[in-house]
């Protein structure tokens, strides 16, 4: 038993106060610590070994989810870009990190890979502060593909 299957156990129980949403292969949540304003993950659900495990339409819907969320995440931020990794290294259970990359970090620090980063230094994760931009990503990524959320 993973941390990514109890993180998904809690997120169908509703207590996983991260959670974004549920999309079509998963669970989206923002990650804690908030290395990076907006830092997503996506939980597949059911949780598989690694991104081999997933074959077909399921495969497909969690690499087209992994996408749509780095939509929303450059849609509701003042991200330039999204970094996208899976390693499962550390936790051998699959799962994306969707991470926003901005104009305004240090040069030096733009270059690296957010693992590299001081990860002490980083904001945690706060229900009530992150609330707002849950919602709007939850907003984006629940409307009909294609459509936007506020309007034609």
């Amino acid at each position: 038993m993973t941390a990514i299957h109890r993180f998904v156990e809690q997120a169908r129980r509703g207590e996983l106060a991260r959670v974004v949403t549920r999309v079509g292969s998963g669970w989206v949540v923002l990650g804690d610590p908030q290395i990076l304003p907006g830092y997503c993950l996506l939980y597949p659900d059911p949780v598989v070994t690694d991104l081999n495990g997933l074959v077909g339409d399921a495969r497909r819907t969690f690499l087209a989810d992994m996408g749509r969320v780095g939509d929303a995440i450059l849609a509701e931020t003042a991200a330039e870009r999204v970094n996208y990794e899976i390693l499962g290294n550390v936790e051998a259970a699959l799962h994306a990190h969707i991470i926003p990359r901005y104009a305004w970090e240090p040069p030096e620090r733009r270059r690296q890979p957010v693992w590299l980063h001081d990860w002490t230094e980083a904001r945690p994760f706060d229900p009530l502060g992150d609330a707002d931009l849950a919602r709007r990503l939850a907003v984006r990524l629940t409307a009909p593909h294609g459509a936007s959320p506020t309007g034609p």
